[in-house]
């Protein structure tokens, strides 16, 4: 077996993260018409498992705390709201736009139409390297 060069793997060797244009709406356009595409890029791993515990809800059994489980819907949009670059949902311009101080909101009112909403969160999926299929990581992290 040829030896394993393990350098590659070293500190500073990985390829830089990119932003990726996402339509997800086509009901945003230009001056020109031209639909206006979302702007996305991947978490950091530490930052996606510090959304990870700020979206856990108390699970109660007669009064008492008796574990935690994850609020997927709501960790899912704010990898979303944390993966989206452009437009910038945490923006004053929009939370004040909107009369929200909750970006998820305000994305929820942006993408108003239920497949732009959709297609928005399977892109923060995808662009932070969980493929599989939306309902199937729903159902997942269901169980």
């Amino acid at each position: 077996m040829a030896e394993r060069d393990i350098s590659f793997f070293l500190a500073g060797n990985a390829k830089p993260v990119e932003e990726e244009e996402v339509i997800v709406s086509k009901r945003y356009v230009d001056k020109d018409g031209k639909v206006i595409p979302f702007i996305m890029k991947p978490m950091k791993t530490e930052d996606i498992e510090e959304l990870e515990k700020s979206c856990m809800k108390p699970v109660m059994k007669n009064g008492k705390k008796v574990g935690e489980r994850l609020d997927t819907s709501r960790f899912y949009a704010r990898m979303a709201i944390e993966s989206t670059v452009f437009p910038d949902f945490k923006s004053e311009e929009m939370r004040k736009s909107y009369k929200t101080e909750d970006p998820v909101e305000v994305a929820k009112r942006v993408l108003s139409i239920g497949g732009e909403y959709s297609a928005w969160i399977e892109a923060a999926l995808r662009i932070n390297g969980f493929d599989d299929e939306f309902d199937d990581l729903v159902e997942e992290a269901k169980n």
